[in-house]
C-alpha cells in the first residue's frame, strides 16, 4: 500500500484540507466554512476528504496542521506536525514554484506577505487591525451592492473608469462607497474601485516597507477574484501567478511538512465520529491567573495550553496523578 499525507489548514473563515501522494499529487481535497466551530469543521472536512480517498491503494501515514486553529486541529487529529501559516504557505508554494520571490496571501479575515530567497522565507508581515484588505470585507460590500462575491472579479474587468475609493481602513472605504453609489457611479466602476482599494490597503499596510520582487504568487480565497489579481498586476507592474489550488496552499504546505517530517503515524478517519470538547479553566496558582484551554476526547483530557509557567501545566499535573 502506498503512502499518503494529510494537510489541514483551519482559519477563522474557512477550513481547507488535502491528501497528497508521494509525488505531491492531490488525491482528495475539500474547502468548507469554519463557521466559528473549528472542531466541527475539521470533523466535517475529514468526512469529505474520506469520500474521495482510495483507502485500498493508499494509507495516510503523516498529518500536518496549520492556520489560526492549528494546535486544536493538531490535537484532535493526532497530527505528526503542527506549523504556522508562514512556514506552510512558503513550503507549499516553493515546492511547486521554486523560483518564487514574493507570496501575497489574502484570506477571509487576515492577510500576509512572505518574502522568499532561494526557496526559504526570509521575511513576512501580517495585517493587524484593518480588515479592508480581506475577503470578509469584499463579501460584506458585495451584499451591499446586491451581487455575489464570486461575480465581483468578472464585473470589475468590465470597468473602463474604476471609481476612486478611499483605502485607508474599512470605515473610510464603506463611507466613501456609499457616497460614490449616491453620486451615480456605475456598478462596474464601483466594483473595480473596491478591488483596487483592497490592493492599495494591502500594499500600504501589509506590504509597507517590503521590497516586492517578481516572480509573485497570489494565494488565499481572494486570489480567485480576477479583479483583485488585475489590480495587483497594475500596482506592481508585473505578472501575478495564481495557481488552481491557491486557496489550498496552506493545507498543501502542511501535508508536505508532514511528508518531510520524521514521525509516521497512521491517520484514523474514524475521528470524525468521536466527540471532542474544549473547556476553559482559570489557573489561579500565581499572579498570572492564566486561562487554560483543555481539550477532551470522549471526556478524557488529551491536551491543554495557555499556561505561562509550570504551575499551570495541567497535562503534567494529570500525568503525575
Amino acid at each position: 500500500m502506498r503512502e499518503a499525507y494529510l494537510g489541514i489548514d483551519v482559519g477563522s473563515i474557512s477550513t481547507k484540507g488535502v491528501i497528497l501522494n508521494e509525488n505531491k499529487e492531490i488525491l482528495s481535497s475539500a474547502y468548507i466554512w469554519t463557521e466559528g466551530n473549528p472542531i466541527g469543521a475539521v470533523k466535517e472536512l475529514v468526512g469529505l476528504l474520506k469520500q474521495n480517498f482510495d483507502d485500498k491503494a493508499y494509507k495516510v501515514v503523516a498529518t500536518g496542521t496549520t492556520g489560526s486553529a492549528r494546535r486544536l486541529a493538531g490535537t484532535i487529529t493526532n497530527a505528526t506536525i503542527v506549523k504556522n501559516e508562514i512556514t506552510a504557505h512558503a513550503v507549499g508554494t516553493t515546492s511547486f514554484y521554486p523560483e518564487t520571490r514574493t507570496i501575497l496571501e489574502i484570506g477571509g479575515q487576515d492577510s500576509k506577505i512572505i518574502l522568499v530567497e532561494n526557496g526559504v522565507a526570509v521575511d513576512y508581515a501580517m495585517n493587524t487591525l484593518c480588515a479592508a484588505g480581506t475577503g470578509s470585507f469584499l463579501s460584506s460590500q458585495s451584499r451591499r451592492l446586491g451581487i455575489e462575491v464570486e461575480d465581483m472579479g468578472e464585473i470589475a474587468l468590465k470597468s473602463k473608469h474604476p471609481t476612486q475609493i478611499a483605502a485607508r481602513c474599512t470605515v473610510f472605504v464603506e463611507s466613501d462607497l456609499v457616497h460614490k453609489i449616491q453620486m451615480g457611479h456605475s456598478r462596474e466602476d464601483i466594483v473595480a474601485g473596491l478591488c483596487q482599494a483592497v490592493v492599495a490597503n494591502y500594499l500600504n499596510n501589509v506590504g509597507k516597507g517590503k521590497r516586492i520582487v517578481s516572480p509573485v504568487v497570489f494565494q488565499g480565497g481572494v486570489s480567485k477574484n480576477v479583479g483583485v489579481v488585475a489590480a495587483f498586476e497594475k500596482a506592481l507592474k508585473c505578472k501575478v501567478r495564481v495557481d488552481d489550488y491557491a486557496h489550498l496552499m496552506g493545507a498543501i504546505g502542511a501535508a508536505l511538512l508532514a511528508k518531510n517530517g520524521n514521525v509516521r503515524r497512521e491517520f484514523d478517519f474514524s475521528m470524525e465520529d468521536v466527540e471532542f470538547k474544549t473547556r476553559e479553566a482559570k489557573c489561579g496558582r500565581c499572579s498570572n491567573n492564566c486561562e487554560i484551554v483543555c481539550v477532551y476526547r470522549d471526556n478524557q483530557m488529551i491536551d491543554a495550553w495557555g499556561n505561562r509557567c509550570e504551575k499551570g501545566d495541567v497535562m503534567h499535573r494529570n500525568a503525575r496523578r
